[in-house]
């Protein structure tokens, strides 16, 4: 971690927008060092004093450490930043795909660089973020990626980039054995279906998405185009549009409102100096394009494998944690004698198949909160195309080829405490 941003230096990032732990800022500047990179700044609760953020793990607890202890730097790192950056790097790279996966690199900062920024981009953030949580001051770095929303290579004023970014949530219904009768709903309904439903009641969303992500894991064109489709619909947090690294679709910090006539009369009209299509048409080859590149990456197949990783189930997966800990576990304690014959083979098992249970449930609940970004230019006459990190497509109805590539985007979730 050689690289240092100053306080100077804050000015040129400006917000590109946030998680729940994360803010995301873009460079402006004209250093090459920075063009086409973003910048990941962790957050922390506000609702607390300032303690709240330093009780944030400095390094792996010991738990952490057995868990992963064939990963020699990820055990032996000694902040929760770089530790977050190896486990992307060390257990998420190898299983996804490393063209898939950008760990990124760590950066440091002092602090005064990190409260110009907050003090920057807080006009531009939600406001229900803004009370929720604050740059975290007490971290030492922050986390540099490439902007996969450009294409940074090449004639960058050749063709305008368009990146789509999506969060396609579980793609598959769980059937573990060790789901127990009073949640079977989870072996029929999808679990961003039955979230759509919490949040409605809770009020959250004014709208139920008719997204399902089994549409968009299926392999099938039809399923594929209609999952992109509902996604526009109601892109709540889960459906974003850039033009040159710029949002025009979407929310930034949060869930965007339902797709109205003035939102998608602007954004056909955004679309224009992409899509050659006649007038009304841009958004459907849009979405047609977005399609088409969904299946023909196969992102989403090494995708599901890895989310299949879970086989038993946060229902099966607990037992095996309190195993681990030589805890008594709570759960078996509320149960029948009948009933606690069903985890009988999780508490027999040995150590190391404990270790390994939990361990594939954290790496599956990793890739259930990925989100992905596609990002298209269009190949001009006499391009040679832009080299092997890009596959291209050609959309039949507007006569146009188009570069893609495509990136994931995963968060740390290496120990129960980080699993929401």
């Amino acid at each position: 971690m050689e690289m240092i941003l100053r306080e100077k230096d804050a000015n040129e990032w400006v917000y590109r927008g946030e998680g729940a732990a994360n803010l995301v800022l873009a460079y402006t500047g004209s250093s090459p060092t920075f063009i086409g990179k973003v910048m990941r700044i962790r957050k922390c609760p506000r609702n607390g004093a300032e303690g709240m953020c330093m009780r944030s793990p400095s390094a792996l607890t010991a738990l952490e450490r057995l868990l992963w202890k064939d990963v020699d730097e990820l055990i032996s790192s000694s902040d929760n930043e770089i530790a977050c950056q190896l486990f992307a790097h060390h257990v998420m790279k190898p299983l996804l795909g490393p063209k898939y996966v950008d760990a990124g690199m760590l950066v440091e900062v002092p602090r005064e660089f990190l409260e110009l920024v907050e003090k920057n981009v807080i006009r531009q953030r939600p406001a229900w973020r803004v009370d929720n949580a604050r740059v975290d001051m007490h971290r030492g770095s922050v986390l540099l990626m490439s902007d996969h929303s450009v294409f940074t290579h090449g004639n960058l004023g050749s063709s305008p980039c368009i990146s789509v970014e999506i969060k396609p949530k579980c793609g598959f219904i769980p059937l573990s054995r060790f789901i127990s009768e009073g949640t079977a709903i989870k072996r029929r309904i999808t679990r961003f279906q039955m979230h759509q439903a919490l949040k409605l009641h809770q009020g959250e969303i004014s709208l139920l998405s008719k997204y399902n992500p089994l549409d968009l894991f299926s392999g099938s064109k039809e399923r594929i185009y209609k999952a992109i489709k509902d996604l526009f619909t109601t892109p709540q947090n889960n459906f974003r549009v850039f033009m040159n690294g710029s949002l025009i679709f979407g929310g930034l910090g949060g869930g965007a409102e339902d797709t109205n006539f003035g939102i998608a009369k602007a954004f056909e009209n955004a679309l224009k100096s992409v899509i050659q299509a006649d007038n009304g048409l841009c958004t459907e080859n849009l979405l047609t394009l977005v399609a088409e590149a969904v299946k023909k990456s196969g992102v989403l197949d090494r995708l599901l494998d890895v989310q299949k990783l879970d086989n038993v189930d946060i229902e099966g997966a607990i037992h095996a944690y309190y195993d681990i800990t030589r805890q008594q576990c709570i759960i078996c304690r509320e149960l029948s004698e009948e009933q606690l014959k069903r985890y009988t083979s999780l508490h027999s098992a040995s150590l190391d198949e404990s270790l390994r249970i939990v361990k594939d449930y954290l790496i599956a609940a990793t890739a259930k909160d990925c989100s992905f970004m596609i990002c298209f230019r269009q190949r001009k006459a006499g391009d040679s195309g832009s080299g092997s990190i890009c596959s291209n497509i050609y959309l039949e109805s507007t006569k146009q080829t188009f570069d893609f590539k495509v990136l994931l985007k995963s968060y740390c979730k290496r120990s129960f405490r980080n699993v929401r």
